[in-house]
């Protein structure tokens, strides 16, 4: 004898309707606390962000001196970068500093993480010295010790005489003054090195086990299953990478005494915008520098996420 159907029989995916109710009042009035820890957040977000990058945009197309109010002069800031020789050379400088350390920096942090990602306790030792340049690499000591480093009676020199070579002013010869600052970036390479050595770890041992029994060297191992498998944290190293190289400040503005260097060899991006902004107190051109450098740095970031396609790897 077959079953009546009822609502329940006959859709037997239904939801009962108590189900279909709205939430109670009283998850309701769970959201006031969440909302009440998010307010330092939400404030910060608002002030300390939100706020100054409408203001800088505001003042990018102003006269804007600092001590007087601004002036509206439309685009005539970014039409000055364009004319600018000295802006120009920024733009030169940083993008070679960029091109070339970062690659590096990044190599170098990859190789000695994958050297390093065993679990001997001499690897440990060695993780915290290769690390230590990244918590130091940025103060204004470093750059005082770079300059002493490189000067012309600094430590390199004295090293080279030893050897009969002479030396020169490494920071003060256009020709050499960029590259010091190139080797510092690359120096402080402990950062990307963690993230690397957090996903060597990851590497599953039956893969590398399988790839020795097919008989792989370490050389194809290294092309053919490590690379591959840490392309998606090269990605975000080299992005990570890309924007600290592009807002640098310190070292150059500590090794040139704030001046750019030698015929402006180390005039970064970042040090003109402050020698425009506040030393001759053309803030509203400074803040056109800044949005710019925004969408430069917005332009790379975009080329390196459409590229990866091509060459990030991952488990899906």
């Amino acid at each position: 004898m077959a079953m009546p159907q009822t609502a329940e029989t006959a859709v037997p995916h239904a939801r009962p309707a108590a189900a279909l109710r709205p939430a109670p009042r009283g998850r309701k009035r769970d959201t006031v606390p969440a909302l009440v820890m998010l307010t330092p957040w939400l404030l910060g977000v608002t002030l300390l962000t939100a706020l100054p990058m409408v203001a800088s945009l505001v003042l990018s197309f102003t006269n804007y001196d600092l001590l007087s109010l601004p002036r509206f002069i439309g685009t005539a800031n970014y039409q000055r970068l364009l004319s600018d020789p000295r802006y120009i050379q920024s733009l030169e400088v940083t993008t070679t500093y960029v091109l070339v350390s970062v690659p590096l920096s990044v190599t170098v942090a990859l190789l000695i993480a994958v050297s390093l990602s065993s679990t001997s306790r001499s690897a440990n030792l060695y993780r915290g010295i290769y690390y230590l340049p990244s918590l130091l690499g940025g103060s204004v000591a470093i750059g005082v010790l770079w300059r002493q480093l490189f000067g012309g009676q600094g430590l390199l020199n004295s090293v080279l005489g030893l050897f009969g070579v002479a030396g020169t002013s490494w920071i003060g010869d256009p020709r050499y003054s960029l590259g010091t600052l190139i080797i510092l970036h690359i120096w402080q390479f402990g950062a990307p090195m963690v993230i690397f050595l957090a996903g060597a770890r990851q590497i599953p041992k039956e893969t590398i086990e399988a790839s020795i029994i097919d008989g792989a060297n370490p050389v194809q191992r290294f092309f053919r299953l490590t690379l591959p498998l840490l392309s998606p944290l090269i990605l975000f190293n080299l992005v990570m990478q890309t924007i600290t190289a592009f807002q640098a400040f310190v070292p150059a503005y500590v090794v040139s005494d704030g001046s750019g260097g030698p015929i402006d060899s180390t005039l970064f991006y970042t040090l003109y915008l402050y020698i425009e902004g506040f030393r001759n107190f053309h803030m509203g051109y400074a803040m056109a520098m800044a949005w710019v450098l925004l969408v430069i740095i917005a332009v790379f970031t975009a080329l390196a996420f459409w590229s990866s396609r091509f060459w990030v790897h991952y488990e899906n």
